[in-house]
């Protein structure tokens, strides 16, 4: 078969699986050869071509026959075998006779991991070293000694890097280990799944006999009753056998709205880390480490002096937009055979950097204020209405108000779901303490230029 026909047949597999499941489990197989009427696929790791022979083998066989294919059967290799985890083909069997249940004792279905993503690759800077050193101490994988640890921050910042990075560590150190990771949508889908299909002892048993369990995004399963209720027992099950969990989300756990209680309690038992934004040396160094990649690749490639620390500068919200950047202006400057000055950098990269000019956020107003006023930021959103946290909430309220471009009743829901007229009571407030109070006035003046540096 042709490269034409197996996409032809991809393409038609994505209309019947979706986008979600094409993007996790069809795209990434790659048919190796086609013959005694064996197709054969490479895959990233047993657990996948376990899970897409289990779940997806009788639409592939289907599509091959509809295509004129000779096909009997499906079979399924890793890609990158070692000696201590050997190759092992996964057979999947005609229509007729596929098995759909795990029948062995490593058939945990998780998520591909990134090859890119390790410890070596990841840069590690002050916004990120706490997160870096709690992560590393969990991929050596001695006693447990906090459980779970919960990584939370922005888009881009390193948290499912540092996730894929404990994954591949733990596999190297302990091949033997069963690590399962998966997003949190993920978990949703198979325990429906497993609902409907009446299944749900066997997906209890599966996850709950791994011995790490990561789970990416966590935020997702919020205001999903039932799979709140089976995480909360999967989550109590492996803690009481000493199995370790690594969790992440884009925010505290106390700060995720609709998570249950006893769920946000459970998640703030162990080791809670926030990756902060980047600052410029950690944005800087995280360039240089791709630029000296690049170099490997681009040889007859000379990037002039400033262009790194330009980017650095510029760039300042997301590391896979900085990353993505820095990936176009080497591949631009190849094609043109320029070198990459500050000239071609602005060319090249202007709709990127129109869209990264500075952009305040009202989290991140809001967590520079409880951080200058040393508050809990969950009060600074709460309900509390003592003077030590009103008068911080007012202030972040009137900095929202002039720094970004929200309007009141979207800020109002970013302060606890409050109504308008309190956000324009607070900023009016404000405005009103600045004609006598000098310190207030300070205050705001210290908080604008932490803000806008």
């Amino acid at each position: 078969m042709t490269n034409d026909g197996w996409l032809e047949i991809r393409e038609n597999l994505r209309k019947q699986v979706g986008k979600d499941n094409y993007l996790t489990w069809i795209e990434p197989l790659k048919l190796s050869n086609l013959r005694n009427g064996v197709a054969s696929f490479a895959v990233p790791t047993n657990f996948f071509g376990n899970w897409v022979s289990r779940n997806f083998a009788d639409k592939i066989l289907l599509q091959l026959h509809r295509s004129g294919a000779d096909v009997e059967r499906l079979e399924f290799t890793p890609e990158h075998a070692t000696a201590a985890q050997p190759a092992r083909a996964v057979n999947a069997q005609p229509v007729e006779t596929a098995n759909k249940r795990p029948t062995r004792e490593d058939d945990v279905p998780g998520a591909p991991l990134d090859s890119r993503f390790t410890f070596d690759s990841f840069v590690v800077g002050k916004p990120n070293e706490l997160a870096h050193a709690a992560a590393r101490r969990v991929a050596e994988g001695g006693p447990v000694t906090f459980n779970p640890l919960f990584l939370y921050g922005g888009v881009g910042l390193g948290k499912t890097h540092l996730m894929h990075a404990i994954a591949h560590e733990l596999q190297t150190r302990q091949p033997d280990l069963r690590v399962l990771y998966l997003s949190a949508e993920q978990f949703m889908y198979r325990f429906v799944q497993a609902l409907r299909e009446r299944q749900v002892m066997d997906f209890k048993e599966l996850f709950r006999s791994v011995d790490v369990l990561m789970v990416d995004d966590v935020q997702f399963i919020a205001g999903k009753d039932s799979t709140q209720e089976e995480f909360f027992h999967t989550f109590n099950a492996l803690v009481d056998q000493n199995k370790q969990i690594i969790i992440s989300a884009d925010r505290a756990p106390g700060e995720i709205k609709g998570l249950e209680e006893r769920i946000k309690s459970r998640l703030q038992c162990g080791l809670v880390v926030d990756l902060h934004p980047t600052d410029y040396e950690l944005r800087l160094g995280i360039l240089q480490q791709k630029a000296e990649f690049y170099h490997t690749q681009y040889r007859d490639l000379a990037i002039a002096p400033g262009v790194l620390e330009f980017l650095a500068h510029r760039i300042s919200t997301n590391v896979r937009v900085l990353e993505g950047a820095l990936t176009r202006l080497f591949a631009f400057a190849s094609l043109v055979g320029r070198e990459i000055t500050l000239d071609l950098t602005q060319d090249c990269l202007a709709d990127i950097l129109r869209a990264s000019d500075r952009k305040i956020t009202i989290e991140e107003i809001q967590r520079k204020v409880a951080e200058h006023f040393n508050i809990r930021l969950s009060d600074m959103i709460g309900p509390k209405r003592v003077r030590t946290i009103a008068r911080p909430r007012q202030i972040a309220m009137y900095l929202s108000k002039a720094l970004t471009s929200r309007s009141l009743p979207d800020i109002g829901r970013r302060f606890g779901g409050r109504d308008h007229t309190t956000i324009m009571h607070g900023v009016r407030k404000i405005e009103e303490l600045l004609t006598s109070d000098s310190q207030l006035s300070d205050d705001l003046q210290i908080l604008k230029r932490l803000l806008q540096s």
